[in-house]
């Protein structure tokens, strides 16, 4: 009985401070962005393959870099509405950069598009937003490849976080974004 009670007590010390590096790594900032790469070596689309795990960046129809991702922890079919965990589908923008962010940099997809909303509005719903292109949650970089074992965000496309300092130089605001089920 008092060895089940440490180890009860071991893990719940384990979890809260987990969860308090969590929180406070948090709140701490991104780190310094990379300078945007010369204009030759910036993509001019994004495509995104849900199915195959990938971010493609391309320029002129050539691929010039490829990514590992993760997606929303329920992955399959678009995005519907707010908290069902899912990526979007379908062509956006990446419209703004948070170089603040709660993870390694984030690039904003401009989802919901007018579509998004008139559907969730039909059905009742927030179509939700925020949508995201991001490194590792901050503190826990050291994970790298790793977090590709499985679908973990809230509807973001996650990469490493030396891959979000390539992706972040190579995209400049306006770039299309394709994202394919």
């Amino acid at each position: 009985m008092k060895h089940a009670l440490r180890i009860l007590a071991a893990l719940a010390l384990l979890g809260f401070g987990m969860a308090a590096y969590t929180f406070g790594m948090a709140r701490i900032a991104s780190g310094t962005p990379p300078q945007m790469a010369a204009a030759e070596d910036q993509a001019d689309l994004i495509r995104v393959s849900k199915s195959n795990r990938e971010l493609t960046l391309l320029r002129d129809d050539i691929e010039i870099a490829r990514y590992p991702i993760s997606l929303g922890a329920a992955p399959e079919g678009h995005k519907a509405q707010e908290g069902d965990e899912r990526t979007p589908e379908g062509r956006y923008t990446i419209d703004w950069r948070n170089a603040n962010s709660v993870a390694h940099l984030s690039l904003h997809i401009s989802y919901p598009n007018a579509d998004d909303t008139a559907r969730a509005k039909a059905a009742g719903q927030d179509p939700g937003g925020n949508i995201m292109i991001h490194g590792l949650p901050n503190g826990w970089g050291l994970l790298g490849r790793l977090h590709t074992a499985w679908d973990w965000t809230n509807g973001c496309i996650a990469v490493t976080n030396a891959q979000m300092q390539d992706i972040w130089s190579r995209v400049p605001n306006g770039t299309p974004i394709v994202i394919e089920g």
